[in-house]
């Protein structure tokens, strides 16, 4: 006698049939899917901070800022004081405490001192980038890497007292005649007019404070050589880019990089932002381990597919053999 099956029973088999089968293709998209990172966190672009130097204002990386927001990037650039290294960057410090996710800083010239110093015990900023930059250790200036590696800056300032709230101190500013010639040569004379007019002075403790930390010792950094820079002596940046272990590159450049040069700025920060964690030292065995739980983790995924495959096969064989 045929044996006809239950009413409703051939759906509950076809309904299961359907069901192993979506486990499959579950656990095999599954595979696409990015992976999060031990702590639970997912990957995400970097904010990038830019700290401007001294005789300048924020406006002086308009040319990064433009091309890292193309590429979908968040980019801050901070106001630096240029009241003296100490203040500044704890200032640099509290901006940097504002921001969710990773970080990216860098500085330019007077401003590499203060990431220096800002960066330091932040577990936030991933990497460092210096471009035509001080890069100071600990219990050194700018002037005592200065008079190690001697500029046409000296020649080039002129000092300023100035009072504010009860405070005195000097101010120094680039002389007009002496900013193209040494401050920014590859830019067109009209430019560096305006700039002459335009420039932010720093105070001389700026160049005077020591400091305290050193932020690179502990983070990778990028660095930027500007071959014709005769505002800090190429030498110097060489000197400090190779201490540090940094990745460099060098351009023929005036001290302005981020400004007569703004794509290879880019690059280098783009280079620093897409290393991130992958260029720690420490952390160098990282990327073994996760592509050991990766395998590990497609092997179990293939596993259970081929389980769910075969099962999803069986339902089909038992409902073909109970149809009358």
């Amino acid at each position: 006698m045929a044996a006809f099956p239950v009413p409703g029973s051939r759906r509950r088999i076809r309904r299961a049939h359907v069901m192993a089968a979506g486990c499959a293709v579950a656990l095999c998209t599954g595979v696409a899917a990015p992976v999060a990172a031990d702590d639970g966190t997912t990957t995400a672009k970097p904010t990038i901070v830019l700290v401007h130097g001294a005789f300048a204002d924020a406006s002086s990386w308009n040319g990064v800022v433009e091309r890292l927001q193309r590429r979908g990037y968040t980019v801050i650039a901070p106001a630096n004081p240029l009241r003296g290294l100490y203040s500044d960057s704890a200032y640099i410090a509290s901006v940097l405490d504002s921001i969710k996710g990773p970080i990216v800083l860098a500085g330019h010239s007077y401003g590499g001192a203060l990431i220096s110093t800002a960066a330091a015990g932040n577990p936030q900023v991933k990497s460092l980038v210096y471009v035509s930059a001080l890069m100071p250790d600990v219990g050194e200036s700018g002037m005592t890497l200065g008079a190690k590696f001697p500029s046409e800056l000296g020649t080039a300032t002129k000092s300023v007292p100035y009072r504010a709230g009860g405070v005195s101190g000097t101010d120094l500013y680039l002389k007009p005649d002496r900013i193209h010639p040494v401050f920014a040569a590859d830019l067109p004379e009209s430019t560096t007019r305006v700039m002459a007019v335009t420039q932010r002075p720093a105070a001389t403790t700026a160049f005077s404070e020591t400091a305290k930390v050193a932020a690179w010792k502990d983070i990778p950094s990028w660095f930027l050589v500007a071959k014709q820079d005769k505002t800090i002596n190429p030498d110097q940046e060489r000197f400090e880019a190779k201490r540090a272990g940094s990745h460099m590159v060098e351009i023929d450049s005036s001290h302005v990089a981020m400004i007569s040069h703004p794509d290879a700025v880019t690059d280098l920060v783009l280079q620093a932002a897409t290393a991130a964690d992958s260029a720690r030292p420490a952390l160098a065995a990282t990327g073994t381990t996760h592509d050991a739980r990766a395998e590990t983790a497609l092997t179990g995924i293939a596993a259970a597919s081929l389980t769910a495959g075969a099962g999803a096969v069986l339902l089909g064989r038992r409902l073909r053999r109970s149809r009358p």
